[in-house]
């Protein structure tokens, strides 16, 4: 048998049966939405890790560098506190040349602020003095740019990049302390040295005077970076407090001198730090060769690690090292990987239930049309009494079927009566017609209420497609709230009742994110009710609305009177006060009185619940309008507006037994009347249509 025999074939059965046609309809979406949702479901989620993984590692990085540049500013701090020491100026003014004597306090006051060199200079840049008492009396430091500003009567501070020569000239020791043997590393650049005998230092002077306020020289100290393993030891605990990363990541820091790690705790084997290895050449070419800031997955030392680099200059603006922090991704990977492999399995069991209840559904669809094509087809052999039977389906096939034999007795009996009632035959074929017609005419109809509610339930789809989007963001700001609480500590005090408030409507962003849904299906969401004080929820609004009343020039009345609790969601209730006070801002563009009233609800003087009012004087609503403000997507704010709000506003509190009224005059302003009831009443019926509600309109 050919394939071009066997594809004909193929297509005209398909062309001739609804079992084929009806089959591919339900499989077609399966077969090929789904691996296209999966798609693009691991490209928008790999692409979010990624933008996740660099936004962390720059809030990282930034974080890294300002600890860095407080750690030289205070170096520079301690400098310029020991030029001002008070027994540095009366050692001077006693007796300047007592060399012994002036290097032992320079000795104390070094130890005594955590310096590893200090020296005092006189006018021309020469040391006269050091903690060290090791020194060229003729070696003038005036070259430097830190001595060259103190010399000039400005306290400097900067980093510099010292030879073995030069810090063997402070001090040996600190030669020594710097000397380190280079660890070859995988990728890095080539590198014919096997040891780094150079020093990364803080540098700093700062101008020293008499009693007089006249220059006597400078003063010029610094802390050297090599193996500094407390301070990157320090950085790396701010930068990744506990439990900030997930379990199995670890967070490093690292100072360079060139692309050589001088102070790190990235481990090269258990329990020793990878100093004296390299980093690799596309790093160093980025960050020392062209000054950029390096952000993204690199290769340290023998893991893959989301990684922050920046250049450090010194005096001379030339790049001479860099600062890193990262953290290892494996962990990362490995949580992104369970995601989407959670994720893609949930879709595929998903779509395999949906495969068999669309092929039973579909069953249930071509039985009966298989029958009667059966009954069609004995009839044209000759069999007079075959019929479809009674069938399962009570839908319009089911009911179809029922009239087809129906159809095929009253051409029998009309077949056996056809030359005596010819006459009576045409008029029964004609009212059969008419009942054919309006039966096809039902069937019209039945599939245009079907294409409508296909279109509700894309409308559903499409509204939790947004709230997923929607709150992703949300996600990060209020992940970046704690970062920001965290960092700042008890300097976030004076905006603490704000943070608290910017967090507290990121989630009120993410519950109103989920109101679009519950439009779509309002049966299928409920909020968590509790005892709320209606007063309490005004005094908020207004704070979360200060700005716009300010802005739009607006004096606001506020008249607590009710002092009868309720039963509804807080944040619920607010979102309704927040969306009526706002349409009333809207409402008066050149300022005007904004009027917040509470009260006690009372029927027959038994407190019902609470009475909440919000009026302003703007222009009011039309009368035309009164009826369909609270419609779904009706709106006179023309490109501005979705049409949701009051819509959103009245199935809220139309949930939890209450109702909002209206009253308006044009020219006089409107007045929104909600009503809450101290125990909420849930709608019996919370599958009846939307857009079948009707509201009371009070004329004012």
């Amino acid at each position: 048998m050919s394939g071009a025999g066997v594809l004909p074939r193929l297509a005209e059965r398909f062309r001739r049966s609804v079992r084929a046609k009806l089959l591919a309809l339900v499989l077609a979406p399966l077969a090929v939405g789904v691996p296209i949702l999966l798609g693009l479901v691991w490209t928008w989620g790999s692409e979010s890790y990624q933008r996740l993984l660099t936004y962390k590692i720059s809030s990282d990085m930034v974080t890294a560098h300002e600890y860095f540049d407080r750690v030289r500013i205070g170096v520079g701090h301690e400098v310029a506190a020991a030029a001002e020491s008070h027994r540095l100026a009366l050692r001077l003014a006693h007796d300047p040349r007592a060399q012994m004597e002036l290097s032992a306090l320079l000795a104390n006051l070094a130890v005594a602020r955590g310096l590893d060199f200090l020296h005092f200079l006189d006018r021309d840049g020469r040391i006269v003095a050091s903690a060290h008492n090791e020194f060229s009396s003729g070696e003038a430091r005036a070259a430097w740019p830190v001595v060259a500003a103190a010399l000039a009567g400005q306290a400097h501070t900067t980093v510099e990049r010292l030879s073995a020569e030069q810090l063997a000239g402070i001090d040996p020791a600190l030669r020594r302390r710097a000397r380190l043997d280079l660890v070859p590393t995988r990728a890095a650049a080539p590198d014919p040295r096997s040891f780094e005998d150079r020093g990364l230092i803080i540098h700093a002077a700062a101008p020293v005077v008499d009693v007089g306020g006249r220059p006597l020289g400078a003063l010029e100290g610094g802390v050297l970076l090599n193996g500094n393993l407390e301070m990157v030891d320090r950085i790396n605990a701010i930068v990744y407090r506990d439990g900030s990363l997930p379990l199995g990541s670890r967070g490093t820091a690292t100072l360079f001198l060139d692309d050589v790690r001088i102070a790190t705790n990235v481990r090269l084997f258990e329990g020793q730090r990878a100093l004296g290895t390299r980093v690799s050449a596309a790093v160093r070419e980025r960050v020392l060769g062209r000054g950029e800031t390096w952000l993204g997955t690199a290769f340290v030392v023998s893991d893959d690690y989301v990684s922050g680099y920046e250049p450090v200059v010194d005096g001379h603006g030339e790049r001479v090292g860099m600062l890193y922090v990262g953290f290892l991704e494996e962990p990362f990977r490995n949580a992104m990987r369970l995601a989407m492999g959670a994720l893609f399995l949930l879709f595929i069991v998903l779509s395999g239930l949906g495969t068999v209840l669309s092929l039973r559904w579909a069953r249930s669809v071509f039985q009966p049309i298989e029958r009667m094509n059966a009954v069609i087809q004995r009839a044209e052999q000759g069999e007079a009494g075959a019929r479809v039977g009674e069938v399962a389906s009570r839908d319009e096939l089911g009911r179809l079927a029922g009239e087809f034999d129906h159809l095929l007795d009253t051409l029998a009996a009309k077949r056996e009566e056809l030359q005596r009632w010819a006459e009576e035959l045409d008029a029964k074929v004609a009212e059969r017609t008419r009942e054919l017609s309006e039966a096809n005419e039902h069937l019209r109809r039945a599939q245009q209420q079907l294409v409508m509610s296909e279109k509700l339930a894309a409308i559903g789809e499409l509204t939790a497609g947004v709230a997923h989007e929607i709150n992703n963001p949300v996600a990060v700001i209020q992940g970046n709230l704690d970062v920001l609480r965290d960092v700042l500590g008890d300097a976030a005090g004076p905006v603490r009742e704000e943070i608290r408030l910017i967090h507290q409507q990121a989630d009120r962003i993410r519950q109103i994110v989920t109101k679009l849904l519950q439009f779509a299906r309002p049966g299928e969401f409920a909020g968590y009710v509790e005892e709320v004080d209606v007063n309490a929820v005004l005094a908020d609004c207004l704070l979360l609305t200060r700005h716009n009343l300010e802005k739009g020039r607006i004096d606001v009345d506020l008249r607590e009177a009710a002092t009868v609790p309720v039963e509804i969601n807080r944040s619920e209730l607010q979102q309704v006060l927040i969306n009526l006070i706002v349409n009333a801002i809207q409402a008066m563009p050149e300022g005007g009185t904004l009027t917040l009233a509470s009260e006690n609800w009372l029927e027959h003087d038994q407190p019902m619940g609470a009475v909440l009012r919000v009026r302003d004087t703007g222009q009011g609503i039309a009368p035309e309008n009164l009826s369909n403000i609270f419609d779904p997507f009706f709106t006179t704010k023309k490109g501005s507006g979705t049409g949701l709000g009051l819509s959103i506003s009245y199935t809220i509190v139309e949930r939890y037994g209450g109702r909002i009224e209206v009253s308006s005059r044009p020219g006089e302003g409107a007045e929104f009347v909600v009503r809450l009831r101290r125990e909420p009443l849930y709608d019996a019926a919370p599958e009846a249509p939307r857009f079948a509600r009707r509201w009371d309109i009070a004329s004012a």
